[in-house]
């Protein structure tokens, strides 16, 4: 620690905190002003990690004031999330700090924020790690700021460290600013959830670097703080299924404290439970990382005004948002790990006395985690491609994606990484290559894998512990002070009901078996078909287009979803469609409301359910008393490539690859069926194929729609 600093500076300080919080009375927080001294009067690099509520944000903007007193130019604040912005900008707002955003929502207001940078009327920039390698900001502005800078906060500092290398990988560049930073600027991380491992991580990525490349002379200060939450009363309800997940939740939502958040794993879970509380009387909104962006922050007002009772989000609505009382925080499924789950309780009860937490786990939680823990790791092969294809000469993503034979969102997370790593770089008109050299580096991806699994069984054994809930969390993230809490449920009994109304069941399972999702028909050939030989662009022509289709459901739902995760899973053999999945697929015909009755039906051929496709087809017309056409026939051995591509290559391994000439297609609309839908390429192909034959209006239908 520094030695003791002159008493007008703590005066300075604690004036600066009251007007902050807005109380004559308040004073520091154990921590707080040890934190400021350090970077104010001894210019250090620290490292913060205090409970949700603690006030790390008071410690920057505070420390912000009193080093621009002295001179120091603007506070440079990487902050990971929008929502997390907007409360900043309002908490820095109450203090007198002059704060401003560069994001991706206010281009407009760009040329006003430099401009007030350059007449040092700024105090606090805040910029999202993104933001500090787009190439116009990176040799443009970054240059200019990094000589004038005062002090650099990085906020939710976890993400640098690989715990949160599939969030932002951006975050792992702040490394390498901090290096270019001359070695009298301060530097604060601050986060709330991080275990030793973590905080290691971390401390080493602030201070292990100077811009001379030694090792920095003076260690991080690392300032912890015990992570109790007296105020969260802590709880784990196991039921049998997602059913009776759902019913609990009709029954009892209404006897939860106040206004809170109701997480699920999945955009289709937020959306299906939003929906049904909905339907049945309650004030519930969506909230996912598909939600509009304007939507989303009407939805964050309206729960921190207390005019819904719950937002249904997925980890979309996580870091940053601050609701001082939020009344509970329910999970219907786990999250992947006691530290993220510790995140996201860490909402509740902020400035309350009592808040209720509550964990429903599901049987399918730990196939999700599996899904997105392999979802986001880069793969050798898919970077070795995307290396080999840039050059010299900027390619842009789009065009990119047509070359490579990866999908948008998973080739972009991997840019980013190559990025981070040295290979490619962002510049003017898209991504180079930068010809230093690339090796994968399984060990460290293999390590990676290895602690996330670690943390998925730690999240198990919360739910299964008879121990003190709060003190698992605490010393999962490595807290020693952890003692037991007295309020959780294995602490104190059971606080929660568990009974489940006889008319709650009955509205459950007749939304978990509601049926019938759209299939939406592609309009538009993609862009870079021609390099792969195939010749189409623009608009697919109004006489080739498939109608809008239906689906079953969802792999990712909560109700049929599970029957058809059985279905397609890895190794299940292929088999007739069963009477139950059938009378299903039957209730979804009947429900279409199409313009005109289907005249017959017409199979895709399968190679790997062909047994199924073909009794399922068979099925519907035999119910619907419509002539069986057969299926297409396969040309050039029918298909090719494999799910998870982009669209210009789903298209390529699709075009000319099925023949109708076997078949004598009527004029009039056709029942178009298939096991899985995916890109919507094979649809869009065969139905094109059908049209071409003679078809009026093909109508795709199948089991099950991915995503």
């Amino acid at each position: 620690m520094t030695s003791a600093a002159p008493v007008d500076t703590r005066e300075a300080a604690l004036a600066a905190l009251r007007d902050l919080v807005g109380r004559p009375d308040a004073d520091f927080h154990d921590g707080q002003y040890e934190a400021i001294e350090a970077l104010v009067e001894g210019r250090r690099r620290a490292l913060v990690v205090q409970r949700t509520g603690w006030g790390k944000s008071a410690v920057y903007f505070v420390a912000t004031l009193l080093l621009r007193r002295q001179g120091a130019g603007p506070t440079v604040l990487v902050s990971p999330l929008l929502a997390l912005m907007r409360d900043q900008i309002a908490a820095a707002e109450r203090a007198g700090v002059r704060a401003v955003a560069i994001n991706s929502t206010n281009a407009h207001e760009w040329s006003d924020v430099l401009a007030q940078l350059d007449r040092d009327e700024v105090d606090v920039l805040l910029v999202s790690p993104e933001r500090l390698n787009n190439p116009a900001f990176r040799e443009q502005q970054l240059p200019a700021l990094v000589r004038r800078i005062g002090m650099l906060v990085v906020d939710e500092a976890h993400c640098i460290s690989d715990w949160g290398h599939d969030f932002r990988p951006d975050y792992r560049r702040l490394r390498d600013l901090i290096a270019q930073m001359p070695a009298d600027v301060p530097v604060l991380a601050t986060t709330a959830t991080a275990n030793s491992r973590v905080v290691a991580d971390v401390a080493e990525q602030l201070g292990s670097l100077q811009p001379d490349g030694e090792a920095g002379a003076e260690p991080v200060l690392t300032i912890r703080g015990p992570l109790a939450r007296t105020s969260l009363r802590l709880g784990v309800l196991r039921l049998r299924d997602s059913a009776s997940r759902l019913a609990w939740l009709l029954s009892h939502l209404d006897d939860l404290p106040g206004s809170g958040i109701i997480y699920t794993l999945t955009v289709a879970a937020a959306v299906d439970t939003a929906r049904l509380l909905r339907d049945h009387g309650h004030d519930v909104r969506a909230y996912t990382g598909q939600t509009d962006t304007d939507e989303r922050a009407e939805s964050e007002g309206m729960l921190k005004r207390n005019e819904v009772k719950a937002l249904v989000a997925t980890s979309a609505l996580g870091m940053g948002f601050d609701k001082p009382d939020l009344g509970f925080v329910l999970h219907l499924g786990a999250p992947s790990s006691p530290v993220a789950y510790y995140q996201q309780v860490g909402r509740a009860g902020r400035a309350s006395e009592s808040a209720d937490v509550l964990l429903l786990p599901g049987v399918e939680d730990r196939d999700i985690w599996h899904y997105f823990a392999t979802a986001s790791m880069p793969d050798r092969e898919r970077a070795e491609r995307v290396i080999d294809a840039l050059g010299d000469a900027p390619i842009s993503t789009p065009a990119l994606e047509a070359m490579v034979d990866i999908r948008r969102t998973p080739l972009e997370l991997l840019l980013k990484v190559l990025d981070v790593d040295g290979a490619v770089r962002r510049v003017q008109g898209g991504w180079v290559a930068t010809g230093e050299p690339w090796t994968y580096d399984a060990e460290r991806y293999e390590r990676i894998a290895a602690d996330r699994v670690a943390e998925q069984q730690h999240m198990i054994d919360y739910e299964q512990t008879d121990g003190c809930r709060m003190e698992f969390l605490q010393r999962s993230l490595d807290d020693d002070t952890a003692v037991p809490c007295g309020r959780c449920d294995n602490c104190a009994g059971g606080w929660f009901p568990r009974e489940i109304g006889e008319s709650a069941s009955t509205q459950a399972a007749e939304s978990l078996d509601r049926v019938g999702v759209p299939i939406e028909p592609r309009r538009a050939w993609p862009t870079g078909a021609d390099r792969l030989e195939v010749p189409v662009k623009g608009r697919i022509a109004a006489d080739e287009q498939a109608g809008e289709g239906r689906a079953l459901a969802r792999l990712t739902d909560l109700g049929w979803g599970g029957a058809l995760r059985d279905l397609f899973a890895a190794g299940a053999p292929d088999a007739a469609v069963t009477p139950q999945l059938l009378q299903a697929c039957v209730r979804v015909l009947a429900g279409w409301g199409w313009d005109e009755r289907p005249v017959a039906v017409v199979a895709l051929p399968s190679r790997s359910h062909p047994l199924l496709v073909d009794s399922l087809a068979r099925g519907l017309a035999d119910i619907g008393r419509l002539p069986y056409l057969g299926a297409l026939e396969p040309v050039a051995g029918g298909p090719s490539g494999q799910p998870g591509g982009n669209s210009v290559f789903r298209l390529a391994g699709v075009w000319d690859r099925f023949s109708a000439q076997h078949l004598d297609v009527p004029a009039g609309p056709v029942l178009l069926v298939d096991d899985l839908v995916d890109s919507r390429w094979t649809m869009t192909v065969a139905a094109r194929t059908m049209r071409q034959a003679g078809a009026t209006e093909v109508l795709p239908f199948a089991l099950a729609l991915r995503g």
